[in-house]
């Protein structure tokens, strides 16, 4: 959540006001496809298309500041309208993205007489009943709710283990906003799927849908708590981690009690050192818990601002770390599947070798791209990329001429917007939760580079990879072991049979076949063994020269053996 700020902008529209919000929504995107209309499709249509080329920017910048405006005012969903489209990076401009990609909860909070009304009932009782005391004055206020100070009586605080709480509860008449502007967005989600410029780069409705999706779960406070828990089995045996415990028996869909862990904000760089902290030394830390969370784990924290991280010290044994880092809100998470992780992996790992085609390929075998996507261009984008600025931290980036850094972005941007690609949504909060790690590194330390926490990992990766590899191999050769040993006996056991006349046919020209069927399996699983062992041992001597050259030099064996199977045959 963000902090309180106290500025001039009305209150969310409450429930009364469900109408007026909705023409107001309306007409505001009625207004601007009319603009955009006219500009981007009539007037090239007349001749005229210098003059819209001309003033595009002027126009996306100035659309841009009154939907902040709006949002603002507004609140409720709009703005988070606003942090999604700062986001959508493959269908928007940059003159839109780059407006809203500020856009904050900047709403003024809700008195607390009505805070008090909206958890009471929720929980059943006065708050002075369940409750040793609450802070009226709230810490934090977002569009979607708020969050005070509070003590749990001792009978709870007995069962919980712990005693401080902090008591989120949702903005009142929430719910009803929520459907409003959903219902706003999906028609305006429909007008734009009827404009072939639109419905050509992306599924509109979809896109409603997949940000009514995620906004159900964020105004669900039972399924906040149920993702920190998960979390929190993630990070069980981590030290580095840790994780506000959840008050269930003091918490509903619209209220969440969960422990007070308040501690230094990461980015608070002046409290840190005053508590013995290098925040250089923080910035790494940070880096590989995120990474943990999307490439290892699946599930990750997908607004890792500065408030909802916290540096905790804590009593440490000499040479452990005297901290730790401390998560919270987990309203907005992310979640991806092993299939998708194992191509984001392939990503990282191109991504850390500076590898422009390899990088193309993985986002191809993720599937972003579509299939008649040329990818020409974008693997010369992403060449140039890394020859000229791959590996620079930021104090090094902060020296490059700023217009080298504008035309390469117009240049690039251009390139990523013609491709034949839709972004799902867990892209998105990838890119935005890796966006948010690089700022608060980079503000942690300004000559932290993230490259030197992505090599390392990217690193590891790879081991993982050949590991898995090398194990498939060798079970692979197992297997076909197992079946060479297995053979002999079931071709005797066959010819018993057949000597026995349990069988229906004796046939010698049937024990000639079963016999050169023996040699020819004995060869065909020996040549097996031997190419698994001698892959195995050259993957392997990358990192264990060792052992790769045991493996390499044991593969003779069944080379031998297919060798001698093969002259018996002839």
């Amino acid at each position: 959540m963000a902090s309180v700020r106290l500025h001039r902008a009305a209150p969310a529209a409450g429930a009364g006001d469900t109408r007026a919000r909705y023409r107001r929504i309306l007409r505001f995107a009625a207004w601007n496809l009319a603009v955009t209309w006219w500009f981007e499709l009539f007037l090239p249509r007349i001749g005229l298309a210098r003059v819209a080329e001309r003033t595009r920017p002027r126009r996306m910048q100035r659309f841009a500041r009154r939907f902040h405006g709006l949002a603002v005012e507004l609140g409720g969903l709009m703005i988070k309208v606003g942090q999604f489209l700062s986001s959508r990076l493959d269908i928007l401009p940059p003159e839109i993205t780059r407006e809203l990609e500020g856009l904050q909860d900047e709403v003024p909070p809700v008195p607390f007489p009505s805070i008090r009304a909206l958890a009471e009932e929720e929980l059943g009782a006065p708050l002075d009943h369940v409750f040793a005391f609450v802070e009226e004055v709230p810490i934090a206020a977002a569009s979607l709710g708020q969050a005070h100070r509070a003590r749990l009586r001792s009978t709870d605080a007995a069962d919980t283990g712990f005693t401080d709480v902090v008591l989120k509860v949702q903005r009142p008449g929430i719910d009803a906003i929520v459907d409003v502007d959903l219902a706003a967005l999906r028609k305006v989600g429909g007008w734009l799927s009827r404009i072939r410029l639109v419905s050509s780069r992306a599924n509109m409705p979809a896109l409603v849908e997949e940000f009514a999706q995620t906004s159900f779960e964020e105004i669900d406070y039972l399924h906040e708590a149920a993702n920190s828990e998960r979390f929190a089995a993630d990070f069980s045996d981590d030290g580095k981690v840790c994780v506000p415990g959840i008050a269930w028996e003091v918490s509903t869909r619209r209220v969440l009690t969960l422990e007070d862990v308040t501690a230094i904000k990461i980015t608070e760089a002046g409290a840190l050192r005053a508590a013995g902290i290098d925040p250089a030394e923080v910035a790494p830390v940070f880096a590989a818990v995120m990474f943990d969370q999307m490439f290892t784990n699946g599930f990750f924290h997908a607004d890792p601002h500065p408030g909802n991280i916290f540096v905790t010290p804590v009593s440490a044994a000499a040479g452990d770390r005297p901290w730790k880092l401390t998560f919270i809100d987990f309203g907005m998470m992310g979640e991806i599947t092993a299939s998708t992780r194992s191509g984001l992996r392939k990503l990282l790992i191109a991504a850390a070798a500076r590898d422009g085609s390899g990088l193309v390929a993985a986002i191809n075998d993720v599937g972003v791209l579509a299939p008649s996507a040329d990818t020409v261009e974008m693997e010369r984008a992403m060449t140039h990329l890394f020859a000229r600025f791959g590996g620079m931290g930021f104090a090094e980036l902060r020296e490059v001429d700023p217009r080298e850094f504008r035309d390469f972005a117009v240049e690039f941007g251009d390139v990523v917007r013609s491709l034949p690609f839709q972004l799902p949504e867990n892209f998105l909060l990838i890119i935005r939760a890796m966006s948010l790690t690089s700022g608060v590194c980079s503000s942690l330390d300004e000559r932290f580079n993230l490259w030197d926490s992505v090599e390392p990992y990217a690193a590891r990766l790879l081991r993982d990879e050949r590991g898995n590899i090398v194990e498939d191999v060798a079970q692979q050769a197992l297997d076909a072991a197992a079946t060479a040993l297995r053979l002999p006996k079931r071709l005797d056991a066959l010819a018993g049979r057949l000597e026995e006349g349990s069988l229906a046919v004796a046939n010698p020209r049937l024990e000639r076949r079963i016999a050169r069927l023996d040699r020819s399996t004995r060869r065909s699983a020996s040549a097996l063994v031997f190419a698994a062992l001698l892959i195995a041992g050259a993957i392997v001597r990358a990192d264990d020269a060792v052992l790769g050259g045991i493996l390499m030099a044991g593969s003779v064996v069944p080379l031998l053996h297919g060798l001698w199977a093969g002259r018996r045959g002839l």
